[in-house]
């Protein structure tokens, strides 16, 4: 009896022993579905060992700029304890400091944990925020421990990127306002003279809008709604997914049109998700048509030869002589509904962003304020005309107002980075 007590436990031995051998080798090399790499396991007494994971990163690639070999690692500094190093390298060849690229990269500590994004205070090198050239690009990630990495080998990290546009600091010829901008009845300040800030080139795609939804899908639903599923002015389908969480795509041939049926918290909700806001009229304006110097009041080697343009592109009406410079009103220009951001690049503004006049009305940051009226409700302004719109009501001065929490069918949103980092509001 005592004999068969012993094999049955030094068999149970043997398995318990496997069992352990196998996990602690799938312990180690445990990648999640978005990595592959070799992962030796990190211990805070084990200073000498650097950890290192490459991604393929799990989202929708086109929506963003050229990414690719992204890497991040864990290391030990001298001094400052463990740090991650994310490493990629971006291919873009239009970037150049009039027309840079906005990086930011987002991170989760743990496979089940929320997304979140790391801003630009916890972050050293050149590889976020606004970046000039293309090429390896590096940034530091510190306090590793305070941000709750207590497992490296479960931490993702994804790494995006859109096309940007300088508009440097200085004057421009503001006209929104009554008398010329010299209406002193106004209740707040309309200023003329603009620190730099960076705006997005394009509208927010529904490529990008989608990638968004499906890192923060919930059961709640955040951010979309049914009347986004006509393929007519939007196109985003809904799938129901596993334990009650949701999963998102564009209908084909939708890509790269300008998300539509978004209220002002959901473009805000998006924004912030990039570490970016919306512009104020006053900063879409000079977007529009450019400061009295373009190249910023500093220099002054670049005078605008229409500071005080009605479109974009000038002064020619946007249907002029048959031709057609933005989506408007009617099916003569191509699209009878929204057109692919960056249809009509060709009559771009003088800071080369691209469809300010027609396409998607956009949101900002401006409440609804005029000299004679403190202000709707909450209500918020909506700038740059849509593809509904009359072609001559797509111009500089035009606006409308519109309940923050109503959603359309003509309006979307574009970024804006700076001044004094992204979140101004």
């Amino acid at each position: 009896m005592k004999k068969w007590v012993w094999i049955s436990a030094i068999v149970l031995a043997l398995i318990i022993s496997i069992g352990v051998v196998i996990y602690t080798a799938y312990a180690r090399t445990r990648i999640d579905a978005v990595s592959s790499a070799s992962i030796r396991i990190f211990s805070p007494g084990d200073k000498d060992i650097e950890i290192t994971r490459v991604l393929s990163q799990e989202i929708t690639e086109s929506a963003w700029i050229d990414i690719t070999n992204v890497v991040f690692r864990k290391e030990w500094t001298e001094y400052g304890g463990p740090r991650v190093v994310i490493e990629y390298d971006l291919n873009e060849e239009d970037i150049t400091p009039e027309t840079p690229v906005y990086i930011f990269i987002r991170y989760r500590p743990g496979k089940n944990g929320p997304w979140q994004l790391l801003t630009p205070e916890l972050l050293e090198g050149n590889g976020h925020g606004i970046i000039n050239y293309p090429g390896h690009k590096v940034s530091y990630f510190w306090g590793v421990y305070e941000m709750a990495f207590d497992n490296f080998v479960k931490a993702d990290f994804r790494v995006r990127g859109m096309k940007m546009a300088r508009v440097p600091a200085g004057e421009f010829v503001i006209r929104t306002l009554p008398g010329g901008g010299k209406d002193d009845t106004q209740v707040h300040d309309r200023a003329s003279d603009l620190p730099l800030f960076y705006i997005a080139r394009y509208e927010t795609t529904l490529r990008m809008y989608t990638d968004y939804l499906n890192e923060i899908a919930s059961a709640e639903e955040i951010g979309w709604s049914n009347r986004m599923k006509d393929d007519s002015i939007c196109g985003i389908r809904r799938h129901k997914a596993f334990l009650g969480k949701v999963r998102f795509s564009v209908i084909p041939g939708r890509e790269d049109h300008p998300v539509t049926q978004i209220s002002w918290y959901d473009a805000r909700g998006f924004l912030r998700w990039c570490g970016l806001r919306m512009p104020t009229e006053a900063e879409f304006e000079k977007a529009f048509q450019g400061g009295k110097f373009l190249d910023g009041d500093v220099s002054r080697k670049k005078p605008n030869p229409n500071p005080t343009r009605s479109y974009p592109w000038g002064e020619t009406p946007p249907e002029a002589n048959g031709i057609y410079r933005c989506n408007a009103y009617g099916v003569e220009d191509g699209y009878p509904f929204t057109a692919p951001v960056g249809s009509f690049e060709k009559y771009n503004s003088p800071y080369n962003v691209a469809d300010l006049a027609g396409n998607v009305e956009e949101w900002t940051i401006d409440w609804y304020t005029t000299s004679y009226h403190v202000g709707l409700d909450g209500y918020r302004m909506i700038r740059g005309g849509s593809w509904m719109e009359f072609p001559l009501v797509v111009d500089v001065i035009s606006g409308a107002t519109r309940s923050p929490i109503l959603e359309s069918g003509l309006v979307g949103c574009r970024g804006v980075y700076g001044p004094n980092g992204s979140q101004a509001y």
